[in-house]
C-alpha cells in the first residue's frame, strides 16, 4: 500500500488532472487495478483556500525499492522517501512553486529541506538538555514527523567507552556497538529510535577524520586549520547524518534534534559554536531553530527567581552568532509572568518564546509541559512545518503513563548491588528500564542502592555501622539486582548478595557481569568448586567458570569488546524468559563484555538445575541462565537495558519486577497478558503517517480504467 499525503491548491478540472496523472503514466503495471478507499479530511475546490488529502493506492505491483516523483501542475509536487527492500514508501507534499524551489534531489525522488532544531545550554552543565531535545523530538514526533537526534560532546575522545562512569555517567551502547553518552539513551526511549555511534560527535571524531584526510592528500596541500576545515567538517557530518533513517520503517527523517554538550562560552565548544553559526545561513532561516536551555535561580534566602543569568547566557550566545527563537527556563518553581517578560524583554525575544520546565514529579511530564506552552504551534509556524497543532495518539499515550505514574500507591522495592552507586547516572539505562516495567504493573519503583564492598566481612571489621546498613537494605527489598561493571573491587559483595537471593528464594536478575558472578557463586557453594573464579579476576584459578573472549584483542581498551546487537537463541520452551520474550525463537539484544561462560563446564551446571536457556547462534557462548525451584533466578549476557522503552518494558526487567511484586505466576498463567487494571499502552506508536492513516474507517472507492 501506499500511503500519499498532499496538500492541493486546487479546482476541479486541476483534480481530474491529477488523477488521470496518477493512472495513466504508466506508474502501475498491467490494467493498473487501483483501489481509493477515499479522499479524507476534505478537498477545497477555492483557488484561495489549502486543504489536505489522502489517497490509499492499493494493488502496486512494482518492487519496495522504486521511487517516483512527478509534478502534476506548477502548484502540486509529490515525491517519495522510500526504504530499499522495506515495501514501504512514504510521499509527501511540496506545495507551490516556492516550496518546489527549497527541496532538492536525493536520488530517490524529491524531498523537503531538513529541518534542524539545535538545542544548546547555558550557566551550567546538567541542566537538562537532553530531556529537553528528547521532549522536543516526541512532541514533534507525535505530530506525525519522522525524526532524529544528534549530541555533540566537545570532548576529544574518540568516543565514551573508556569513561569511567563516574566522569559522565553510564556507557550507552546502540545496536551497531557504538559506546556513546547517556544522552543517546534518552532519545532512544523517549522517541523509540535506534541510533547508531555517528549520531554521537566528539571532538576526537572531528579531528581525526579531518587528519586522515589531511594524511591522503585531500585538501590538496592547503593549510588545515578550524576554519574553514574543522566547521565544514562539522557541518557535513550532521547533514550527511541527519538523513539517516531511524524508524523501523526507513523513512529518512524530516526533523533533526541537535543537541551541543556543555555551556555556551567553554573553550572547546568553540569550533561547533561557529560551526552552526556559519550553518544557519546555509540551512536557511526556516529550515534552522536554536533552542537555548539556561537556569533561572531561586535562592532561598530571597525567593525571587533571578533572571540574571539567563541574561549573561543569551548576550554571550548572541556574541558568537546564534540567537535564540526560544528560550527554556529551568526553574525549581513555575515562573512569574513578570519574569518571564523581562527574560524577553533582556533577550530580545517575544514572551512567547520563552518557555518554563520548572521541576515535575517525572520525566514524563516534560514533554507534555512543552506542548502546553504553545511548543508545537510555535515549530510549525517558525519551521514552516505541515503538520496539525492537536495532540496525536503518542503524547495521548504520554499523559497516560504520566497519569499512572503520579497515582500509583503501592511500592516495590528493588535492591541495586553495584560499585558505582555514589552516582545515580552510572546505572541511568537501568533505573529507567526498572521504572518501565514497575510502571506497566503499577508499582512505584523504590531502588536501594548498596555499595556491593559493604556486604564484604571487611568492612564488617572496618565499619560495622555500614556493614549491617547494607545488609538490611538488602535483606528488606522484594528484588535484587546486579548490573553489570568491570574490575575486582566490590565482587565478594556481589557474590554474597547472589547468594542469599539464591538461598532465600529471592527475585533475582543478573546483567553481564552479574550473570556470570551468579555462575562463580553456584560452582563454589553447589558444585563445591571452591576456588571456582573469572579470569578476570583471578587468572590461575583451578576452576575457570568465566573465561576471556575468543576474539579480545588485550592490545588496546577501546571499542575492543563485544559490543552491538547479538542473536540469542531460545531453545528450551519451559524458560520463563521465553515466556517473557513472547515465545520467540530468537531475541536480539545489545552486549558490552569481555568475559563469557566457560562452554566446556555448562554440563556440570545443568545436572544441578542451573540451565543455560539462551545460547548464541553458534551454541558456543551462553547467554541466559535460569534456576530451577525458583521464583525468579535469571541472569543474562547481554543489556536489555538498553533496548527497554516506557511503554515496551524489558522482558528480564520485568519478570524481575513481576516476581518482585508476587504477579509473575499470574502473569504466566494468563499466557503473559496484564490484568485490564494494569494494562495501559502496549505500543509506543509510530511516527509514521502510515499508522495514522490505517485508524481511518473510510468508504471505498473503485476506479477502473
Amino acid at each position: 500500500m501506499w500511503a500519499i499525503s498532499a496538500h492541493v491548491r486546487s479546482s476541479r478540472p486541476q483534480l481530474r488532472h491529477l488523477m488521470k496523472g496518477i493512472l495513466g503514466e504508466g506508474t502501475f503495471p498491467g490494467r493498473r487495478a487501483v483501489s481509493f478507499f477515499s479522499l479524507s479530511l476534505s478537498l477545497s475546490l477555492s483557488l484561495r483556500c489549502v486543504k489536505p488529502f489522502v489517497f490509499l493506492l492499493q494493488n502496486f505491483e512494482r518492487s519496495g525499492r522504486e521511487t517516483i516523483g512527478k509534478f502534476f501542475n506548477e502548484r502540486l509536487c509529490l515525491f517519495c522517501l522510500s526504504s530499499p527492500g522495506s515495501g514501504r514508501h512514504y510521499v509527501k507534499p511540496l506545495v507551490g512553486g516556492a516550496g518546489w524551489c527549497q527541496g532538492f534531489h536525493t536520488g530517490q525522488g524529491f524531498r523537503a529541506p531538513m529541518k534542524y532544531i539545535l538545542v544548546t545550554g547555558g550557566v551550567i552543565s546538567g541542566i537538562g538538555k537532553g530531556i529537553i531535545a528528547s521532549s522536543i523530538g516526541t512532541i514533534l514526533k507525535s505530530c506525525g514527523l519522522h525524526v532524529t537526534s544528534i549530541k555533540i560532546d566537545p570532548y576529544i575522545n574518540i568516543d565514551a567507552g573508556t569513561f569511567s562512569p563516574y566522569e559522565h555517567g553510564e556507557v550507552f551502547v546502540l545496536d551497531d556497538g557504538g559506546e556513546v553518552d547517556l544522552d543517546l539513551g534518552n532519545y532512544e526511549r523517549f522517541l523509540d529510535i535506534r541510533l547508531t555511534k555517528d549520531n554521537n560527535i566528539t571532538t576526537g571524531k572531528i579531528y581525526q577524520s579531518v587528519i586522515n584526510k589531511e594524511r591522503k592528500g585531500d585538501y590538496l596541500g592547503k593549510t588545515v586549520q578550524v576554519v574553514p576545515h574543522i566547521t565544514d567538517a562539522i557541518q557535513e557530518w550532521v547533514v550527511r547524518q541527519a538523513l539517516i533513517p531511524v524508524d523501523g520503517d526507513g523513512v529518512e527523517p524530516e526533523v533533526c534534534v541537535i543537541e551541543l554538550g556543555g555551556t555556551v562560552g567553554d573553550i572547546e565548544s568553540m569550533p561547533f559554536i561557529e560551526a552552526f553559526r556559519q550553518f544557519q545561513f546555509k540551512a536557511k532561516k526556516e529550515n534552522f531553530c536554536n533552542i537555548h536551555v539556561s537556569l533561572v535561580p531561586q535562592p532561598n534566602a530571597t525567593g525571587e527567581q533571578k533572571t540574571k543569568p539567563t541574561q549573561n547566557s543569551v548576550r554571550e550566545l548572541r556574541g558568537l552568532g546564534l540567537s535564540p527563537d526560544l528560550i527554556v527556563c529551568r526553574c525549581s518553581t513555575p515562573m512569574e509572568k513578570s519574569v518571564k517578560e523581562k527574560i524577553s524583554m533582556f533577550c530580545h525575544v517575544e514572551p512567547e518564546q520563552v518557555i518554563c520546565v520548572h521541576d515535575v514529579c517525572s520525566l514524563y511530564r516534560v514533554p507534555l509541559l512543552l506542548e502546553a506552552e504553545g511548543v508545537v504551534e510555535y515549530f510549525r509556524q517558525r519551521l514552516n512545518l505541515q503538520i496539525q497543532t492537536r495532540p496525536r495518539r503518542l503524547l495521548t499515550k504520554w499523559k497516560e503513563m504520566a497519569d499512572r505514574y503520579d497515582r500509583t500507591l503501592e511500592t516495590c522495592s528493588i535492591a541495586l548491588v553495584g560499585k558505582y552507586t555514589k552516582l545515580s547516572d552510572s546505572y541511568a539505562s537501568v533505573i529507567k528500564a526498572l521504572e518501565h516495567s514497575a510502571l506497566a504493573i503499577n508499582q512505584k519503583l523504590d531502588v536501594k542502592y548498596i555499595d556491593s564492598a559493604d556486604l564484604e566481612y571487611g568492612t564488617q571489621q572496618e565499619e560495622p555501622v555500614r556493614y549491617h546498613e547494607a545488609w538490611q537494605n538488602l535483606c528488606s527489598a522484594h528484588g535484587i539486582l546486579v548490573p553489570g561493571g568491570f574490575g575486582i573491587r566490590g565482587t565478594e559483595g556481589k557474590i554474597l548478595a547472589i547468594s542469599w537471593a539464591r538461598k532465600q528464594k529471592k527475585p533475582y536478575l543478573g546483567v553481564c557481569l552479574g550473570m556470570q558472578l551468579a555462575v562463580v557463586e553456584f560452582a563454589r557453594n553447589v558444585l563445591g568448586w571452591l576456588d571456582a573464579n573469572s579470569t578476570e579476576f583471578d587468572s590461575s584459578t583451578s576452576h575457570p567458570v568465566v573465561i576471556d573472549m575468543p576474539e579480545h584483542n588485550p592490545g588496546e581498551m577501546g571499542g575492543t569488546m563485544r559490543l552491538g546487537k547479538r542473536r540469542t537463541i531460545l531453545k528450551d520452551s519451559s524458560s520463563v524468559l521465553r515466556r517473557l520474550y513472547g515465545v520467540q525463537d530468537y531475541v536480539e539484544e545489545r552486549h558490552r563484555h569481555r568475559y563469557e561462560v566457560n562452554p566446556e563446564l555448562r554440563n556440570n551446571f545443568e545436572d544441578k538445575g542451573f540451565r543455560f536457556v539462551g545460547q548464541d547462534v553458534e551454541g558456543e557462548r551462553m547467554e541466559i541462565i535460569e534456576l530451577d525451584d525458583h521464583p525468579y533466578f535469571v541472569g543474562v549476557q547481554y543489556h536489555p537495558e538498553f533496548t527497554s522503552r516506557p511503554m515496551k518494558p524489558s522482558p528480564p526487567y520485568f519478570g524481575l519486577l513481576l516476581a518482585a511484586a508476587g504477579k509473575l505466576q499470574s502473569y504466566l498463567q494468563k499466557g503473559c497478558r496484564l490484568s485490564p487494571r494494569d494494562t495501559y499502552s502496549d505500543h509506543s506508536g509510530g511516527s509514521s503517517p502510515d499508522s495514522e492513516i490505517a485508524d481511518l474507517k473510510l468508504p471505498s472507492i473503485s476506479l477502473h480504467e
